[in-house]
């Protein structure tokens, strides 16, 4: 589709925005990370990164993007519970406080960021990138890392279908009873390829160029169910959609559940920096204790056979 320019968020550091959907919480227990190697878990095995000292990761020796500053990037809006208050600077939402984490690791101030907006499809195209790293519910997939770098994940996930009350799909609790309907999915996203690969639906499903788009499509009843990630679909019943309901979660692809990452450019040498900053905030339970902040406990979602 095509992409929205790149645009520099007002000021130094300001408010932003952004888009999105998909997926449920594994939880962030089971992970295989070697803090040495700094390696991650992705659907195509353990990458590994290179594991800088801790001396090269300081401010004064990154290789950023603008010296002495760290460009974030995320797209708009920026819902919850990833972000709060449309503004991915604030350090609210669990990722803009994984992003805050990660920055005071590696020596920034807050004032240090400064945050961009750049669509989610060009997070993840090819080429040169105009951020440092990019945070945006990217999930690690073999096929992504041919095109961009992805960090060590700071957070798991599956997918989930939501519906409106009184539709085809309230109350159905498997996948041959989704089959028929019409679903949709942001373009590119695993959302969308959830729906190919684990429904395998009967009906094309509707590709939309955002999740704001996706909510829009099932409240004109254009489509029958939306794909999210679970943390977002509760955000979206529990009031961004009128009369939204929970419809159920899809089934992980090979049993494990997805991740997500962050996102650099392609062979960048801060890739190893930031997986290490993300793997000691794993290990010093900073990582659980911002997803029980931010995310809570998510309802007992039944997972459709």
């Amino acid at each position: 589709m095509p992409a929205k320019p790149h645009q520099q968020r007002p000021g130094a550091v300001t408010t932003g925005r952004r888009r999105r959907v998909r997926g449920l919480v594994a939880g962030l227990s089971g992970v295989v990370l070697t803090v040495l190697t700094a390696c991650s878990h992705t659907d195509g095995g353990l990458q590994a990164s290179p594991a800088p000292s801790g001396a090269d990761c300081t401010v004064a020796k990154l290789p950023l993007k603008n010296p002495g500053r760290f460009t974030v990037a995320t797209d708009e809006p920026a819902y919850a519970p990833w972000f709060a208050d449309d503004n991915p600077n604030n350090g609210k939402g669990y990722e803009s406080a994984v992003l805050f984490a990660v920055a005071a690791r590696l020596g920034f101030k807050a004032e240090d960021v400064d945050w961009l907006q750049v669509p989610f499809n060009s997070a993840i195209a090819p080429g040169e990138k105009s951020f440092d790293v990019d945070i945006d519910q990217v999930t690690i997939t073999a096929q992504r890392q041919q095109n961009v770098d992805l960090s060590a994940p700071y957070y798991d996930t599956s997918q989930a279908v939501i519906a409106l009350e009184g539709s085809k799909l309230a109350g159905i609790s498997t996948l041959a009873e989704l089959r028929g309907a019409k679903l949709g999915a942001q373009a590119d996203s695993t959302s969308l390829a959830a729906i190919n690969d684990q429904v395998k639906p009967e009906v094309p499903a509707a590709v939309l160029d955002t999740n704001e788009d996706g909510v829009k499509a099932l409240q004109d009843k254009r489509i029958d169910g939306l794909v999210v990630d679970l943390p977002t679909a509760v955000q979206m019943i529990s009031g961004q959609v009128d009369g939204g309901l929970m419809v159920g979660r899809l089934p992980d692809p090979d049993g494990q559940p997805e991740q997500f990452g962050m996102v650099l450019d392609h062979g960048s040498k801060l890739t190893g920096c930031i997986n290490q900053s993300i793997n000691k905030l794993r290990d010093d339970g900073t990582l659980a204790k911002l997803e029980g902040k931010w995310l809570g406990d998510l309802p007992d979602v039944p997972q459709l056979t």
